[in-house]
């Protein structure tokens, strides 16, 4: 991927989506899938039709539930015929800035991780060649694809409408959004004592770090590792990428008190565990990230990490506002 052809400024769009406090002001788009409302609004449809999956059961939509922070509160995501992933359902708040995607980044772009999940046989379950005819064979959705695209549904084009949809799924305008824009009683003595630890003795922006808090690479904290071995190698078990065993991406922060369990598996059921986890420097292993150790923290320390995380909860927007 290339970063200076990648993106187009919404500025240069007759229509823009707008995007809350504490966002880069305009949300970013390849040049070959630029945001409009029509792609979004049938995006949003997409994400929720259950005819994607094999069964008519699931859709993007039963994982990533918008009353829980797009999560589902389970410890591995489950899709047809009752099937439970080893991995969790990771938020997807804020993803048109994303650099990676999966917990292993095997997809680069939103447009090429939009289909996996249908065509995956412990998630949905379709087969490539039975994606666009399910679309077409729904009258609503037919219709707006053709409206949208100016042809029958084409699996391309649903990938470009959901990437679409997930690119306007925002958080922002929260209290520490506030906090950085000058509003020093946003977060309270407690929240702002977590802060400095956050960014000093905690060294938690060694990873999550930016507007997302998330350097969008991979670590290995030892989650993965478990009883000598590896439960699950994380993106090491992508092919040429051996060397980072263990690694998993760095998940963004915003609306994460609402996004338990916590980790790539779920093992941790509440911030208060994933603090524990990191102060005891995360579980060791031959390729631990150089970054882990143990922390020490106080009683107190801890308590403000975990209320500075509360503070990241904000104001979330999903699909292209109605029209004024």
């Amino acid at each position: 991927m290339v970063a200076g052809s990648w993106f187009l400024c919404a500025a240069l769009r007759a229509e823009t989506l707008p995007v809350p406090l504490g966002l880069d002001a305009y949300v970013p788009a390849p040049e070959t899938n630029p945001l409009t409302r029509g792609k979004v609004e049938l995006g949003r449809a997409l994400f929720f039709f259950k005819g994607l999956s094999r069964d008519g059961t699931v859709s993007c939509g039963t994982c990533h539930v918008p009353e829980r922070a797009f999560t589902d509160g389970k410890p591995g995501a489950v899709g047809v015929r009752g099937q439970v992933s080893a991995r969790r359902t990771p938020t997807i708040f804020n993803r048109a800035w994303g650099r990676a995607f999966f917990w292993d980044g095997r997809a680069e772009t939103l447009e090429a991780q939009a289909l996996q999940p249908l065509l995956n046989p412990k998630e949905m379950d379709l087969t490539p060649e039975e994606i666009a005819p399910r679309v077409r064979a729904d009258a609503d959705l037919g219709a707006r694809m053709r409206a949208v695209f100016g042809r029958e549904a084409r699996n391309e084009d649903v990938a470009l409408a959901l990437a679409s949809y997930v690119r306007s799924i925002l958080s922002g305008d929260s209290p520490y959004d506030r906090f950085v824009a000058g509003d020093r009683a946003a977060l309270s003595e407690q929240q702002q004592f977590g802060l400095k630890l956050f960014r000093g003795k905690a060294n938690c922006v060694a990873c999550h770090v930016g507007t997302n808090l998330t350097d969008e690479r991979f670590h290995n904290t030892g989650t993965g590792w478990k009883n000598g071995a590896w439960a699950d190698a994380g993106r090491g078990a992508l092919p040429g990428e051996e060397a980072e065993r263990g690694a998993f991406k760095t998940p963004g922060l915003r609306e994460v008190e609402r996004a338990a369990p916590y980790m790539h598996d779920g093992s941790l059921a509440t911030l208060d565990e994933v603090i524990d986890f990191y102060d005891q420097g995360g579980r060791d292993n031959p390729e631990m990230d150089g970054e882990m150790r143990e922390l020490k923290l106080k009683a107190e320390e801890k308590r403000a990490l975990v209320a500075f995380l509360k503070s990241l909860s904000g104001k979330v927007s999903e699909g292209w506002p109605p029209a004024r």
